[in-house]
Formats: C-alpha cells, structure tokens, sequence
C-alpha cells in the first residue's frame, strides 16, 4: 500500500509539472495576445441611432450611481432610454434611480417596479418586467456593476453593423469599489479570466456571451422568444448567446473594455461569488474548464514542491515572473493599475481553491438566494424544492 502511495504521488508530482509548464507557455503567451488584442481598436464613429439600455437592479451597490451614470454620458447622437427594473418597492436602488433623475431631468430614464416572479432566475424576472417597455429597435443589456466609456454605443453599433452578427458582447476587467476583498476580486477577473477570455477568443477556442453586455436588435430578441425563455438558467447570458447561435447569426467582442464593479466586502462573500461563476462555467463548459487549470502555474508549481522540489521550485519562480508580466501587461492596456501583484499571486491560490471545490457543488448562492443546479444548465430556487418536498 505505501508503495502504491509513493507511485500516485510521484505520478501527481510529475503530472504537476507537466501542468505547471504548460501554464507558464500558456500565460506567456496570452500576456502577448492579450496586448496585440487591444492594440486594434480604433475609434467610433458617433451614430444616430434609438437604443434602449435594459438595467436589471438589486439593492445599492458602492458606485451604483457613477455605474449608471456612465451609460448617459455617451459620444452618441440618437435617442437614448434607460429602463431600470427593480422588483421589491423597498430596494435602496429606487433612490438612486431617482436622483440620476434629477440630475439628468432630459434623459429618457424609466423606472420599473414589478415583482412578479418568472422562474428561478431573480434576474431574467426583471427582464421579463421590464421588455413591455422596450421602444427602441437596438437592445443592450448589461449587470448593474459595469461601467463604461464615453465610446461604448458607437462601438457597440459598429460592430453590430457587421453581416450576420447577432449579439455583441464586452470583455470585461475587474475594479475593487469596497475595500481589501473586492480589490482580490477584481484581481483575478482582470489577471486570470480577462486573460483566457481573450486568449480563447483571439485564437477562436471561444465565443462568449457575457451579462456585462449583449447588444442586438429587437427583432433577434423576439425570435430567441424574449427573456422568458430563460427564465430557469443560472447562466442566462451564455443560454441567450447559444439561442443567437442556433439562428445562424454569430457573437463578437471588439477590442473594448468595460469595467467590472466588484464589492465585496468579506472572503466568505467573495468565495460564494467566486464559486458560482466557477460552478455555471463547469456545467456549461465541463471540459474547457478542466483545461483552465493551466492558467494557475504558481498554485500548481507549488505542488509539484511537495514531490520534486528541486523542479518544483524553478517552476515556481518562473510562474512568479510570468505572473508579473501578465500583471503589468493587463495595466498598461487598461490604463489603471487594478491590483498589486501581491494581490495577483494571493487570488492564484484562491482561484485553486476554488476551482477544485467547484467539481463538489450542487448548489449556489445568487444576491441571497439559494440556487440548486440542474441538468442542461437549469436552477431551481430553494424554496421551490422545498415546497414541492413537503406536497411529497
């Protein structure tokens, strides 16, 4: 039996190396992408066209008002509305709807409170509330965390202006509004996902859809059968891009960035965060997602030291200074410093933790709400299991 120990050990020990190494080619050469990827963009043009900007609101968050704010002050010429849902009459957020209002009394900001309830998803319910009131051909839906600049429309349309695209989606980099933790966080979406997001998509392994933007039409929206046809979907973004799939018509990210609000104030509150992403990701990408452990060398370095130091730890110091450089490259192309690479190599490890626990969940928590994962990518809310085990 110790024998058989030692050989499985050494055997993960050398299968950590292999990982370990590969990560380190792979996040080299990503950092290199990732700079050639933006290095693309050019400017819009301003455009004339009537959009309406859906806004699906829960409770005030940090910067919930400049979040906001930043999708009215826009280069672009044609009509604008802002439809904010928000489903209790109690939500802090009514009164930060209501002073962008007052601040911006010629803007087109309307303001739904509907609580009724359309599956699982607390999100897609909102959606679903506010569609009637959709008046503009051009639809873009995005969290109420993002942040954009002055550019994002006209972007935005250009791309959509592209033969037989049907949504455009936005890469997205993390910004820490709330302190320690929400720095961690907006650490590893800029230094780990942003990367491989942008490294799947420039070598095509990838075709995202993403809440932080889908931009269509109205028409794609009615012939993918409105928000309700995605009502019990944890991933709801990647179930509308699969939908715009299956009509022929294809999904691009341009070379844009949006920004994403992290506000956690605690680990425990990150964790949950972290794990629900790390968990719809599993079940909507099973495969891709095991293969994402190579986008964490360190972590994996530092446990291929458990069996062979000596190469463990060169690996482990080569992780180190690839990670630097993907920290400064992600920089320089933001044009912010998100994080310290303290932070960057803190979070590799969390990201380690949590992708192994990942494997392990049924279940997971969305703004206070317990969701239990079923088959094919749908969610049952907890109360729901509840109440149909005490009819049993």
């Amino acid at each position: 039996m110790i024998h058989i120990l030692h050989l499985l050990g050494a055997a993960l020990g050398w299968l950590a190396i292999v990982v370990a190494t590969l990560g380190i080619i792979y996040c080299t050469a990503a950092a290199f992408i990732f700079r050639h990827y933006f290095a693309a963009a050019t400017p819009a043009p301003v455009r004339h066209d009537a959009v309406t900007l859906l806004k699906p609101l829960y409770g005030d968050e940090p910067r919930l008002y400049d979040n906001l704010a930043s999708f009215l002050a826009q280069d672009h010429a044609g009509p604008i509305q802002l439809l904010c849902g928000i489903q209790r009459a109690d939500d802090p957020a009514i009164a930060v709807v209501k002073a962008l209002k007052l601040a911006h009394p010629d803007a087109d900001i309307q303001l739904v409170v509907d609580g009724t309830v359309h599956g699982a998803s607390g999100k897609i319910s909102n959606l679903v509330n506010m569609e009637p009131f959709i008046r503009h051909g051009i639809v873009v839906l995005s969290d109420s965390d993002i942040a954009v600049a002055p550019d994002y429309l006209g972007q935005l349309l250009r791309a959509l202006d592209r033969p037989n695209v049907g949504i455009v989606t936005c890469i997205y980099a993390g910004r820490g509004d709330a302190g320690f933790w929400s720095r961690l966080g907006a650490a590893g979406v800029s230094y780990q996902f942003m990367l491989g997001l942008v490294f799947g998509v420039a070598n095509k392994l990838a075709t995202p859809c993403m809440g932080s933007t889908i931009a269509m039409t109205r028409e794609t929206l009615q012939r993918i059968g409105g928000f309700g046809s995605f009502a019990d979907k944890l991933a709801d973004d990647y179930a509308i891009g699969e939908a715009v799939r299956a009509l022929g018509l294809s999904i691009v990210l341009p070379p844009m960035l949006v920004d994403h609000a992290f506000d956690e104030t605690s680990l425990s509150a990150l964790w949950r965060h972290e794990l629900r992403w790390g968990a719809t990701v599993r079940d909507v990408a099973f495969w891709p997602y095991v293969g994402s452990i190579i986008g964490l060398p360190l972590p994996v370095a530092a446990l291929a030291m458990l069996y062979w130091p000596a190469a463990g730890l060169v690996l482990f110091a080569l992780a180190a200074i690839v990670r630097l450089v993907v920290v400064r490259s992600v920089d320089a192309t933001v044009g912010r410093r998100i994080a310290s690479l303290g932070l960057a190599l803190a979070h590799d490890g969390m990201s380690f933790a949590i992708y192994i626990a990942s494997f392990f969940v049924r279940s997971v928590d969305w703004r206070g709400a317990t969701l239990t994962m079923k088959t094919e990518g749908r969610i049952v809310a907890a109360h729901k299991i509840e109440n149909a085990e005490q009819r049993a």
